[in-house]
């Protein structure tokens, strides 16, 4: 006889930890943390096989927050750690936290090699533009010629796209929202959490103390129509109050801006979004579109399938059990070449 058991029926409280939440007073770390505790529930799965990894920032913070399973590990190696429970443990769903210095400067080679890989992980990067925890030093991503506590002068370096780096390494999912755009950033994470693969998140949060007003342009409601644009998949690139503008490919195969109507040009010759497109050239091409030189898309700009690293091993591991048996690990520290060190 068969029996059923059904899940409670989960709210968002229901994922709040007892712990008092300590971020500055308006910072974009409580919208993004109200957003992700708003669509477990609809996952339906169940409390006990959600995990969040972070490693270290005021973003970091984040799993103490959250009434599940959790770990605040280490400067940018939450990929690494989050891989290996993934791997001992495909049934969890393991989200991993991080920030732009987290995950692009020390933690950056980790970070390449879990998108690479493809391993069955949700990952949200919180992009202020700015070491925040430490009062405002210069990160990864902040843009040429920025003023902070460490480049009085402005900063030199050429900043890092997090969405290029990851679309670089041929990510199977990849995805941009804001902190305060709440429906889209609710749609943004929900297309994260029921995708099998690396799926990143990127969000523009604003850091209020040391980086205030940085995204603007994507967060004011009567600039964002003319900054951005929403990609949809299988349409156009339109955008601008009027939706009168739209983005179409020059002879160089470059994105510019046209008018709609203006002459001649119609809907038709409009660059058409495809996150399906296996070929990673188009989503490369969107991620290089950035403020002020150009509207910023946003949303999801790939979503292709691909087999995930900890299916691989698994079934690899599987496979080689039934063909020699299970393992023994004092014979295989006996195995090939050994020496005595004296």
């Amino acid at each position: 006889m068969s029996t059923s058991i059904e899940l409670p029926v989960l709210t968002p409280k229901d994922f709040a930890s007892d712990q008092e939440v300590r971020w500055c007073p308006r910072c974009g770390d409580y919208s993004i943390l109200a957003q992700v505790k708003k669509i477990l529930p609809t996952l339906n799965i169940p409390k006990e096989e959600f995990v969040f990894i972070s490693g270290i920032g005021c973003s970091s913070r984040f799993p103490y927050y959250m009434n599940t399973y959790g770990m605040h590990s280490i400067h940018g190696r939450a990929p690494a750690i989050a891989t290996g429970l993934k791997v001992a443990r495909p049934d969890l769903q393991v989200w991993v936290i991080t920030g732009d210095g987290d995950s692009l400067s020390i933690g950056g080679n980790h970070f390449m090699h879990m998108i690479r890989r493809n391993v069955n992980l949700k990952v949200i990067l919180f992009n202020n533009q700015i070491y925040g925890l430490t009062k405002g030093q210069y990160s990864p991503t902040s843009p040429q010629g920025k003023r902070t506590k460490s480049t009085p002068y402005g900063s030199v370096d050429a900043p890092l796209t997090p969405l290029s780096v990851a679309i670089g390494a041929r990510a199977t999912f990849a995805a941009r929202s804001v902190d305060v755009d709440i429906k889209h950033l609710c749609y943004v994470l929900e297309r994260a959490a029921n995708h099998k693969g690396t799926a990143l998140v990127e969000v523009y949060q604003d850091c209020n103390v040391f980086n205030s007003g940085a995204f603007d342009f994507a967060s004011k409601k009567d600039q964002k129509v003319e900054n951005c644009i929403y990609l949809e998949h299988g349409k156009p690139l339109i955008f601008g109050k009027d939706r009168d503008k739209g983005i179409r490919l020059n002879h160089f195969s470059q994105p510019e801006v046209v008018e709609l109507g203006k002459g001649g040009v119609s809907e038709d010759d409009l660059l058409f979004h495809d996150e399906k497109q296996e070929n990673p050239t188009l989503a490369f091409l969107l991620s290089q579109m950035r403020y002020p030189d150009s509207p910023e898309p946003m949303g999801v700009f790939r979503a292709i399938d691909r087999p995930t690293y900890d299916d691989e091993v698994n079934e690899q591991v599987k496979d080689v059990t039934e063909k020699y048996g299970p393992g023994n690990l004092e014979d295989l520290f006996s195995t090939g070449d050994t020496w005595t060190v004296e």
